[in-house]
């Protein structure tokens, strides 16, 4: 089971959309997309964002960075 769940990043992704706007994240497939664009700029040598690793692979060092709120997924109008 994968820690934080897609439910929970995806409410961590949503946290700042106001009741009654339209959503950030709509599905897994968003959290799965971001995740792994980020995953990409950090083994093109981007340094991640967090202080402390607990996993030296990039997508997991992007999960944790996107559930501690370091990185945020866009809309599409942004």
């Amino acid at each position: 089971m994968l820690h934080p769940s897609y439910t929970d990043l995806m409410n961590i992704a949503n946290s700042e959309v106001e009741q009654g706007e339209q959503p950030v994240v709509n599905s897994r497939y968003s959290i799965v997309l971001a995740t792994a664009k980020r995953a990409k700029q950090i083994i093109d040598g981007s340094e991640p964002l967090e202080e402390k690793i607990k996993c030296p692979k990039p997508l997991s060092i992007a999960i944790d960075e996107l559930s501690s709120g370091a990185i945020k997924i866009r809309g599409e109008d942004d």
